[in-house]
């Protein structure tokens, strides 16, 4: 039969399939998790919001026994601290800048001029740009900032029943809500009130506060006093804009971007006020020269086309970038790492006969770019994940410690199945937890070889940074992903900045995915919605008038058309739909589908056994679980055979139905059947990269609950991925090569 992405009407065939058969109502996203497109569409959906409030759930009066989420972040506080006292422990800083001369040097040593405070960082803004900016930015005085804990860090602090009350009372007299209590004696300390009474725009810290809500905070406590251009009021502003910033996925922000949404709030002055929040230490600034054709440096010039004084003409212009410590301090670790780890590379194993004898010619191209390298990218589909696999196994038959991580479960099932030995694959953050994998040696680094880390484009700069700085000297670390799947929840692209900064080899796979979903997916990555022949109904077009209709079909295609058709039980089959909200969102399918697949009266907080769920641990983690029970300790859960319990403060904010999951969440699994749900107001959260990867979940088949008529071949046409604004690769490019003296 021919399936028709464009929204034609399906064949007899088709309609056989979908007879009878409506869809389901927008079920309930993973919490945690920005909207649909994660980092990326945030900001023109209400994900960030979504992710922000999430995040700041507030706990019980009396502070539960460590969670699972709990231990997890204390495991890697306490490996951050490790890191930094192995910094502490070097002989010296890694001197950077050492190889510039000319113009570039000079401009280098004009930024630590403001460093070391030789020069005000006034001079900084004003002075014109008169020379090229070096290849690797240099942030600005790092001594005065302020830590901007993470909200991983932030989230799970426990705040005593004294702080959270005094709060309370604070947030009362100033007519915001008090249910703000705990998340603020969370995030500002046992202090906390005496810090928002000094300075009430310090609600903005925590998630889900709007500025327009802090300044109703703020002018009810001061009075005469509050006004627009307010210092503390300012400063907050601009952190809170590089937090928003970071929802969707940028480690930085122009400076002109930020005074520009300054003027929108009422600044008078946005320069000054960037400039304050500087000096603050709220944001750090730096300085990346652009070069706006995108092509490589120029070579040398001669006399004739500089200057008598051998400068150029016309500078290069410089753009300056505002950042948060935490990111900033993560890249520039991250590049560090990566680039010990490209030239500590032991070359003395002998990978010849394993490449022989790999299982297909790419394969045998990734494991030869690994002899070699102590960094190396891997791009493919989903066929090409058996390829990362086969260097697990050639380094596992050369007697070298090898493993692979995966973002979720399934991905871990997936690449132990591949490898052969259910050993050879983890979890990235049971990895990092200990809770899982090798062990760790006196300065804290796996006791391994070889790591692959696959679904690297879901690999955020934080938790990349700590993945290499947990790397001994020597270990080939291979990056493996598909660059066509919506980007990391967290902040960065990591696996797009090692590729764009030809840091490293980069073994492009050759091998398709199979099928008529893997043609429709790999139409889509080029930009291309192609009809495909699908004689095994492997794609089906579903055509609805409105998100009822919409909620209705998805409901028939799970419950009755999918298993009787295809053969694959509603407990393989998923449900994506574009965001959380709306009248076809995973609430509104979730709830639908409940009531066919699971009715119950939600006895615990809302579920009942058997239901399907997705627990989030910390932001950006979804795990596919199952209720089995609940008790005084909490919801029992069974996530892919693991026994789980979140305790009863933390069910309404780490644990959602699951039966309809967003593009995001599902990105790194994949299912028998796949249901993507396209309602009509769905449009505008359309893009290329998720197309791609809400199309690509499915394994044997995929039916798509049309409703956006030419939106869709719009979207994979015209919408690519959103670009992050980040430093990693700049910093990646200022590396030295591993040839160099």
């Amino acid at each position: 039969m021919t399936a028709h992405p464009r929204g034609e009407t399906p064949d007899p065939a088709a309609e056989d399939h979908e007879a009878g058969e409506d869809t389901g109502v927008q079920a309930a996203d993973t919490p945690g998790a920005p909207e649909e497109g994660g980092a990326e569409g945030a900001e023109s959906t209400e994900g960030a919001e979504s992710a922000e409030g999430a995040s700041g759930a507030s706990g019980a009066e009396q502070a539960p026994a460590p969670s699972e989420a709990e231990a997890e972040l204390a495991a890697q506080r306490e490996l951050r601290q490790r890191i930094e006292e192995r910094k502490a422990e070097k002989d010296g800083p890694i001197a950077a800048g050492t190889k510039l001369s000319g113009p570039a040097a000079d401009l280098l040593a004009a930024v630590r001029a403001v460093e070391s405070g030789e020069k005000p960082g006034t001079d900084f803004f004003d002075s014109p740009a008169s020379a090229p900016a070096p290849r690797r930015a240099t942030p600005a005085p790092a001594a005065a900032a302020r830590p901007s804990p993470s909200p991983e860090q932030s989230a799970h602090r426990a705040a005593s029943p004294e702080a959270a009350s005094s709060v309370a009372t604070l947030l009362t007299e100033g007519g915001a809500p008090e249910a703000l209590a705990r998340p603020a004696a969370e995030r500002l300390g046992e202090g906390a009130a005496d810090v928002l009474r000094d300075d009430p725009w310090q609600l903005l810290s925590l998630p889900g506060v709007r500025p327009e809500q802090a300044d109703g905070f703020a002018r009810a406590l001061l009075g005469a006093e509050c006004g627009p251009d307010d210092e503390r009021r300012t400063a907050a502003l601009v952190g809170w804009l590089l937090e928003r910033a970071a929802l969707r996925g940028h480690t930085a922000l122009d400076a002109d971007e930020a005074r520009k949404a300054l003027a929108g709030f009422a600044v008078t002055d946005p320069a000054e006020a960037v400039q304050h929040a500087v000096a603050e230490g709220v944001v750090l600034v730096f300085q990346d020269g652009v070069d706006a054709t995108g092509a490589e440096e120029p070579e040398e010039e001669t006399a004739d086309e500089a200057g008598e004084d051998g400068t150029r003409d016309e500078a290069e212009p410089v753009r300056v970038l505002l950042g948060l410590d935490r990111y900033a301090l993560a890249e520039e670790s991250l590049a560090d790492g990566l680039g010990r780890l490209i030239n500590s590379c032991d070359k003395g194993t002998d990978w010849t006969d394993a490449a022989a004898a790999a299982p297909s010619p790419s394969a045998g191209e990734l494991i030869r770019a690994a002899a070699t390298a102590g960094l190396v990218a891997h791009s493919g589909g989903e066929s090409a994940r058996a390829e990362p696999a086969a260097l697990i196994a050639a380094a596992h038959s050369l007697g070298l410690r090898a493993l692979g991580t995966t973002h979720s479960p399934d991905g871990r099932r997936r690449l132990a199945d591949a490898v052969g030995d259910p050993r050879s694959a983890v979890t990235l953050s049971a990895l990092l937890s200990g809770e899982d994998g090798p062990g760790r040696d006196a300065d804290g680094a796996f006791a391994l070889d070889v790591l692959v880390v696959l679904d690297a484009p879901q690999l955020d700069v934080e938790t990349a940074a700590m993945l290499v700085e947990s790397l001994a000297d020597g270990t080939r670390l291979v990056l493996s992903g598909d660059p066509g799947v919506l980007g990391s929840a967290g902040a960065g692209r990591v696996f797009a900045d090692v590729i764009a900064a030809r840091a490293c080899p980069h073994v492009v796979s050759r091998t398709p995915d199979p099928g008529p979903i893997g043609e429709l997916v790999s139409g889509i990555g080029i930009g291309e919605l192609t009809q495909v022949e699908a004689p095994g109904r492997e794609v089906v077009i579903v055509p609805v008038r409105d998100a009822g209709e919409a909620v209705h079909r998805t409901v028939q295609l799970v419950a009755d058309s999918v298993p009787r058709a295809i053969g694959v039980p509603s407990a393989d089959t998923q449900v994506i739909t574009v965001g959380h909200r709306g009248s076809a969102g995973t609430t509104a399918l979730n709830a639908a589908l409940k009531q066919r697949l699971n009715p119950g009266p939600g006895r615990f907080g809302g579920f009942d056994p058997g239901d399907r769920v997705v627990h989030v641990p910390a932001p950006g983690r979804a795990v596919p679980g199952a209720v089995v029970s609940a008790d005084a300790e909490g919801l029992h859960l069974d996530c892919a055979g693991t026994p789980v319990v979140v305790a009863q403060d933390r069910v309404e904010a780490s644990v959602r139905h699951s039966w309809a999951l967003s593009a995001h969440q599902a990105a790194g699994m994949r299912w028998p059947a796949v249901v993507v749900v396209l309602p009509g107001d769905a449009a505008q959260g359309l893009s290329r990269p998720w197309v791609y990867t809400a199309f690509s979940r499915g394994e044997r088949h995929l039916s798509v609950v049309h409703g956006v008529d030419q939106a869709l071949p719009r979207a994979v046409a015209e919408v690519p991925a959103q670009e992050r604004t980040t430093r990693l690769r700049p910093l990646l490019e200022a590396l030295p090569s591993p040839d160099a003296s």
